[in-house]
């Protein structure tokens, strides 16, 4: 088999989960990306909606089975020896589409050929292949040492919710739960056990809570000696405040991801993104009396680079913001020029 050797690694990634205008929501799911001569194989397919079998939500014996599967110490789950590579990251139907790929060993190399989408039992390759991906020949102890290093599947996050408006707190917790991410509410941090601290990623914190509070809180985190990201809440906008955390807890470096900047200043947004993706922009406004006012103001594909993209009037007048998403990435950021409520 002549294909040339491409390096192999592992990365933590993030499906971000969110909470809809229409009320609907899209799970969050953490798991681990596939990366090739160092850049995440997602990237390459086209702005997929997808997850690796590596999800950290999945029960611990699974997730052995599964790397097992990778390392072809078990049976492929497809016929003509393929593998699921990326799945739907709402359920584990083949139906709804997977990329697919066939592993196998060549020597002390595993190679991964012939990748397709598949919402079947068979791939047709003619028609569904993805014809400039792959194959691909890995090192077998590279190979095998990434893979044989995921003794854990990827932590669970929760996050730690302290405001003073509890109502809003409650609001968010049910919301962050919606989609799969833990949340629990506490006016005191410093109260909670240094094991129950580890199991937090992220700390947020409402706009209200004063700069004595926010650092004396961080100092608990700091004396249990665990690393947690801080986020400052922008606003009582439970949509928002989800993108922030969603931000928040994705563990992997900026160079891996799709989504890289966002700001907004009058009626325009700059949007910095690393490779050909699909990008949704929704506008946050905060109206009298804390009406919150939320409207679809971009969707389209979007080249790599920072792009400027013009934004409603309407949508953005007085307090507002705005969340950019991607497939696999979200950020939040306010509209600067409107007066704050």
């Amino acid at each position: 088999m002549s294909a040339a050797y491409a390096t192999f690694g592992l990365a933590p990634a993030t499906r971000v989960g969110a909470v809809l205008a229409d009320g609907g929501y899209q799970v969050h799911r953490d798991f681990v990306d596939f990366v090739v001569d160092g850049r995440p194989l997602l990237f390459q397919l086209s702005d997929l909606d997808a997850v690796s079998p590596l999800a950290s939500d999945i029960p611990p014996t699974i997730f052995t089975e599964q790397v097992r599967a990778l390392l072809l110490e078990a049976e492929p789950p497809l016929p003509d020896g393929r593998f699921v590579i990326y799945g739907c990251p709402e359920c584990e139907d083949l139906g709804c589409g997977a990329v697919t790929a066939v592993i196998e060993r060549d020597g002390e190399d595993y190679v991964w050929r012939d990748f397709a989408w598949q919402t079947d039992e068979h791939a047709d390759l003619e028609l569904n292949g993805y014809h400039g991906i792959g194959p691909f020949r890995f090192h077998g102890p590279e190979y095998r040492a990434a893979l044989t290093a995921l003794s854990e599947g990827p932590p669970r996050r929760r996050v730690l919710l302290i405001g003073a408006r509890v109502a809003v707190l409650a609001r968010l917790a049910a919301a962050l739960r919606t989609i799969g991410i833990g949340a629990d509410i506490t006016q005191d941090a410093r109260a909670v056990s240094a094991g129950e601290l580890s199991d937090y990623g992220a700390v947020a914190f409402g706009r209200a809570v004063g700069e004595a509070e926010r650092a004396a809180v961080l100092r608990a985190f700091e004396h249990a000696g665990i690393e947690v990201a801080a986020v400052d809440g922008l606003a009582p906008i439970v949509p928002l405040l989800v993108a922030q955390i969603e931000h928040a807890l994705d563990r992997g470096p900026l160079a891996r991801r799709l989504l890289t900047g966002l700001t907004a200043a009058g009626c325009a947004a700059d949007v910095d993104v690393s490779a050909r993706c699909r990008v949704r922009i929704t506008a946050y406004r905060l109206g009298r009396f804390h009406r919150i006012r939320a409207q679809e103001v971009y969707d389209g594909v979007l080249e790599p680079g920072r792009h400027r993209l013009a934004l409603d009037p309407r949508a953005v007048k007085g307090e507002a913001y705005v969340v950019a998403r991607t497939a696999g990435g979200v950020l939040a950021a306010p509209v600067s020029g409107g007066k704050r409520s």
